[in-house]
Parts: C-alpha cells; sequence; structure tokens
C-alpha cells in the first residue's frame, strides 16, 4: 500500500476557501459606512469629489481655513478597501500612489495611518480639524458624522 504526503486536490481547495473567508469580514446588511469629523468641523454634507479632495490630500483646510487633519486604516484593512472603492471611487493602491507622490516630491504630505477603528474613533475625536470614516451599525449619538451628498 503506498501512501502520498500530498494532500488531495479536494482538501486543498476547502483549506484556501476557509482561509479566504477568514481574511476577509464579512459586512451584514445593516452595517454603513460613516464619514466622521470632529465636532470642531462645521460642515455636514459633502460629496464624492470634495471627499476624494480632502481624502488624496490635496484639500488642506476647512471652509472656515481650519487645517484638515485625515486619518486613515492601513490599506489592508477590509474598511479602507471598502471606504476607498465606495466613498471615494478609487482602489486602494490609486490612493496609496497619489499620497507617495505628494510626499516624495515634497508638495504635501500623507494622512495619519491608524491600526483599526477604535483608534480611529479616539484620535478623530481628539483631534480637532479631523476626519476619518467607521464601517459599522451603530455610531455613539456624540459622534459628528458627514453625510455623502449626491452630485448634482
Amino acid at each position: 500500500m503506498k501512501y502520498s504526503v500530498m494532500p488531495n486536490k479536494g482538501w486543498l481547495f476547502n483549506l484556501l476557501l476557509l482561509l479566504s473567508c477568514a481574511a476577509s469580514p464579512v459586512y451584514s446588511d445593516d452595517t454603513k459606512l460613516h464619514i466622521i469629523a470632529n465636532q470642531s468641523v462645521e460642515v455636514d454634507s459633502l460629496d464624492q469629489d470634495q471627499i476624494r479632495r480632502i481624502f488624496t490630500m490635496y484639500q488642506t483646510n476647512w471652509p472656515n481655513s481650519q487645517p484638515i487633519v485625515v486619518f486613515v486604516l492601513a490599506n489592508q484593512h477590509a474598511s479602507h478597501q471598502l471606504f476607498s472603492r465606495e466613498a471615494l471611487g478609487l482602489f486602494p493602491y490609486q490612493l496609496e500612489r497619489i499620497w507617495n507622490k505628494l510626499i516624495y516630491s515634497g508638495l504635501g504630505e500623507g494622512p495619519i495611518r491608524l491600526q483599526n477603528e477604535t483608534e480611529m474613533l479616539t484620535k478623530v475625536q481628539q483631534q480637532p480639524g479631523a476626519i476619518g470614516y467607521l464601517i459599522t451599525k451603530d455610531l455613539p449619538a456624540y459622534i459628528h458624522t458627514i453625510q455623502l451628498a449626491k452630485e448634482q
């Protein structure tokens, strides 16, 4: 009787399927993308073009001249990937290229990168002029959210 050390293809496929499901969190229908800002931000609504200018670091001040402080999650984070595609209409790698071009040309700075949503919530609350994003079911009532307005 011969024994093979190679797993059969069905077992390998199931393992890869299990690992891919574990690597990407599943968002339920009641979770929503929220753009959050510090209480000092006097803006309640932005369209996709305005949000894109802020998160690509081209718009650096709010209408009242207060500096914008941009917080983002790591490129690999599922919330960042969803935010990039849904709110900005960009893939995370495209956003990264824009930031790198600004940084390495000396024309600007990149956003502040955070590790998780808890840190995002805390930092945005603490930093005047801050903006960030979360994907969650419920936000505490004291969090200032910015609505994504439909472009005309």
